[in-house]
């Protein structure tokens, strides 16, 4: 990392459709599937609502819903087990859906000398793994309860989405003694917009419709990536992936 010239700061980066083009949560249904956590049945639903988040994105979704039973397909299992899940699902099924753009902002940030975190709904342990494979800072996630290293199905502090991405990003800071003003957050979805204006620098990410129009009208940069793109990613995050 380079000598930073300017002020500390932190770039805050949202997951499904920002970083990576569809839900993670979906991925970590496939691997669990492939595991025999979960049914053949519970993996033909995930299946469909990927299918819609990638369509109309989390407004044609019950996200929440998906993501609470996303969390519980864990509960009996231990956190090496969701690890080792984990790292089998970046190597697999992660590494060729990155946006190689966004990847690359990533990593712009971090040569610039700033920290780079996820804030994302997806499970702590899947987020940090995905951090620790792109060489990132650190990742902000949802917390599972767990007993004796075994997770018992029940979430700590509820789901890391909307507001609540904003207050864990704003702790963050604070004990970091940073000041949000010279900070970036980079989401896709109008759920993130608590965590966008919390942050002096908000950039959209293949905006839904109406983080897309709020965006607009608040001067906000607006990055698309393309479907091409997707080849593309595979040969960035390969070499990121080497650092392993």
């Amino acid at each position: 990392m380079s000598e930073e010239s300017g002020p500390r700061a932190i770039a805050f980066f949202d997951v499904d459709n920002t970083l990576l083009r569809g839900a993670s949560l979906y991925h970590v249904g496939v691997g669990a599937w492939r595991m025999r956590f979960i049914s053949l049945a519970d993996i033909l639903s995930f299946g469909w609502n990927q299918t819609r988040f990638l369509t109309v994105g989390e407004t044609g979704v019950d996200i929440a819903r998906l993501r609470v039973r996303a969390m519980e397909i864990v509960t009996g299992h231990t956190r090496d087990e969701l690890v080792t899940l984990s790292h089998d699902i970046f190597d697999s099924r992660l590494i060729q859906r990155l946006w190689p753009e966004t990847v690359a902002v990533a990593h712009a940030h971090l040569k610039a000398g700033r920290e780079v975190w996820l804030v994302t709904a997806t499970a702590q342990e899947v987020a940090d793994v995905i951090a620790e494979r792109l060489s990132l800072t650190g990742a902000l996630g949802t917390q599972l309860d767990s007993v004796d290293g075994i997770f018992t199905g029940r979430l700590l502090d509820g789901i890391c989405h909307g507001s609540r991405k904003a207050d864990v990003a704003r702790d963050l800071a604070a004990t970091r003694r940073i000041d949000l003003a010279h900070c970036w957050a980079y989401s896709d979805s109008h759920n993130d917009i608590p965590l966008l204006e919390l942050v002096g620098n908000p950039v959209a990410v293949n905006p839904d419709t109406i983080l897309r129009r709020y965006a607009l009208a608040r001067g906000w940069p607006i990055m698309h990536m393309k479907l091409a793109q997707i080849k593309a990613a595979k040969t960035t995050a390969a070499r990121a992936s080497k650092k392993r």
